[in-house]
């Protein structure tokens, strides 16, 4: 596991687990960090652990099934979610 650089990227190979982490960590910063959101390495990533928690049978779509494999124990439902949901201005 580690980094190595080709050329102008990067290649990286880690544990599942701390993808999860990861994206956690970096999804709970987006309010105060807008500029990660459409980043490529983000939006990578997030492609990844969707297609990742598929095979494993997770329904995406459904925020709650999601949070819990990525291993979030603090998720709330989208209800209340969206309920205290404030609009993020990415530009």
């Amino acid at each position: 596991m580690g980094f190595e650089r080709k050329g102008e990227a990067v290649i990286a190979a880690h544990d599942l687990d701390d993808l999860k982490l990861v994206y956690r960590v970096l999804h709970e910063g987006l309010a105060d960090h807008v500029e990660l959101m459409e980043t490529a390495f983000l939006l990578e990533l997030q492609d990844f652990l969707h297609a990742q928690a598929k095979a494993d049978g997770v329904d995406v779509g459904d925020h709650g099934a999601w949070d819990a494999w990525l291993g979030n124990d603090r998720a709330t439902s989208c209800e209340r979610r969206n309920a205290a949901r404030r609009e993020i201005d990415p530009g």
